[in-house]
């Protein structure tokens, strides 16, 4: 395969972000591009070289020169179009989650897994060159058997309540990205969950049944403990940061900052907040996942995210709900040792 030819199912934000990454490659041609509404989308659509835009998804999957697809579309509509593309034989990258239900993304898996089809879950923050270094420190044993893995993931500000009522939830939609960080980082699969929530900061979140301030702790297969906590609001910026803990020492990665120039007075130390917005901070991350994805499917390699990750992550997310619901632990049971499916 020399040229990897890929349809985008969704054109808001994060499938443009995908084009604009998707188009820094010499071996990837846009093909297609499908949205519900595309009067707008046409400018930029001649502006990017792309030919086709259709209201029709089905458009991209009929189309016998399309190796695969992005699902970019809203994530009630991701495992029916999971299962179709696996049909129509195409490759496939989807955002996260794969679906609000683990028998639908088992479903959706079930396919892709019959029709031969790759499928990438879009959890980005794998990919970010600081949480990639935590990673290969801890493999490489730079820190022994991992203790305890704390994980601080804030936004700089709530996003708008239609999107809160439509996304799942924060477990479902922003910590699930924490949960496959503790997947991934500590190489082992979490077996029961704990979780706090409250609402702290916007009243009408509460409203419609979600928290917007939690912390989850985890415990390791491996016999490790991990400690989640999420806001939806801090007011200095975008705040992410991972620290595992070992026998032999820890490892940290901080904030991202516009730069590293601090500024030391009498009166006290100064230096920039960390990046405002998620677009910023994993500029890089956003970049590679795609890239790693392409390699993967012209090489005929495994993808790095799979469908199974994501599946492991809507699990602690479906957990962490039912904890905060009951105010008890709860366990994840795993007939199998996921992590190698």
């Amino acid at each position: 395969m020399n040229v990897l030819k890929i349809g985008i199912i969704g054109a808001g934000r994060i499938g443009k972000l995908h084009v604009d990454n998707l188009q820094l490659m010499p071996q990837v041609k846009i093909k297609a591009v499908s949205d519900v509404v595309i009067g707008h989308l046409e400018k930029w659509a001649q502006d990017k070289g792309i030919s086709t835009l259709t209201t029709n998804y089905q458009d991209l999957l009929a189309d016998p020169e399309i190796d695969a697809v992005f699902i970019c579309s809203p994530t009630n509509t991701h495992a029916q179009i999971i299962k179709e593309a696996a049909l129509a034989k195409k490759h496939i990258f989807c955002e996260k989650p794969v679906s609000f239900s683990v028998e639908e993304t088992l479903e959706a898996l079930e396919v892709v897994k019959e029709q031969g089809v790759s499928l990438q879950v879009g959890f980005n923050r794998r990919f970010d060159p600081n949480f990639r270094k935590v990673y290969d420190f801890i493999q490489q044993g730079e820190v022994g058997q991992p203790h305890i893995l704390k994980i601080t993931s804030r936004d700089p500000q709530p996003p708008s309540i239609e999107y809160v009522r439509s996304s799942g939830g924060l477990f479902m939609d922003m910590m699930i990205h924490d949960f496959d960080m503790a997947r991934y980082v500590m190489n082992s699969e979490v077996v029961e969950v704990f979780a706090y929530g409250t609402t702290l900061i916007d009243p009408s979140i509460q409203e419609v049944h979600d928290v917007d301030t939690a912390i989850v702790t985890l415990k390791f297969a491996n016999g490790a403990l991990g400690v989640i906590d999420n806001s939806r609001q801090a007011v200095y910026g975008y705040d992410q940061r991972v620290e595992v803990f070992g026998e032999k020492g820890a490892v940290a990665a901080d904030n991202c900052c516009p730069t590293t120039v601090q500024v030391s007075k009498t009166e006290g130390i100064v230096k920039d907040k960390p990046l405002y917005f998620f677009l910023e901070r994993y500029t890089q991350a956003y970049i590679e996942e795609v890239t790693q994805f392409t390699k993967s499917i012209i090489e005929g390699q495994a993808v790095i995210c799979s469908g199974n990750d994501g599946l492991q992550a809507e699990r602690i997310a479906k957990a962490a709900k039912e904890s905060l619901l009951t105010g008890k632990p709860v366990q994840i049971e795993h007939k199998q040792p996921a992590l190698n499916q």
